[in-house]
C-alpha cells in the first residue's frame, strides 16, 4: 500500500500576497477556489515536486507563519538558490555542516543531504532547500 503526500497546509495571514509570494517563487497554481466568505483554498506547487502547498481561509488551524522546515530537496542547490535569487526571493547564504558546526558554502564533496540554503514566506513560514544527487 503506498501512502502518498500530495499536500501540505501551509498557514498565512494574507492569501493574496502568500499566493504571490509562492508565484514569484516558481510554483506553480493549480487551484484557486472559494466558496462564500469564509472559505478559499488555493493550491501550489513547487517545480518538478509531487506535493503540493495549500494557503487560504478556512482551511487549516496553524497560526501563520507557524510551518517551519519543509523541504525543497533539488539536484543543484547552487543553481537553485541562483535561481530564487534572480525572482526576487530572500534566500540565505548556503551553508553545510562540519566537525566544528555550520561551515560556509556547499558541501565540499557536495554529498547528498549535506548542504542546506534557507528562505521563508511573508508570514516566516521557513523553507530550506537540500541538496541531493549533485553528481
Amino acid at each position: 500500500m503506498d501512502f502518498a503526500l500530495e499536500l501540505v497546509i501551509v498557514p498565512v495571514s494574507d492569501v493574496d500576497r502568500a499566493k504571490a509570494f509562492y508565484e514569484q517563487a516558481g510554483f506553480t497554481l493549480d487551484v484557486d477556489h472559494s466558496a462564500g466568505e469564509s472559505f478559499r483554498v488555493v493550491q501550489l506547487t513547487p517545480p518538478g515536486s509531487a506535493c503540493s502547498i495549500a494557503i487560504g481561509n478556512g482551511i487549516g488551524g496553524g497560526e501563520p507563519g507557524s510551518t517551519k522546515g519543509l523541504h525543497l530537496v533539488v539536484t543543484d542547490i547552487v543553481a537553485a538558490r541562483d535561481e530564487l535569487v534572480a525572482r526576487g526571493v530572500e534566500v540565505g547564504e548556503l551553508r553545510h555542516i562540519g566537525e566544528g558546526g555550520w561551515l560556509a558554502g556547499p558541501h565540499p564533496e557536495r554529498s547528498d543531504y549535506e548542504t542546506f540554503a534557507d528562505f521563508s514566506d511573508p508570514d516566516g513560514n521557513y523553507w530550506l532547500l537540500q541538496e541531493r544527487g549533485y553528481r
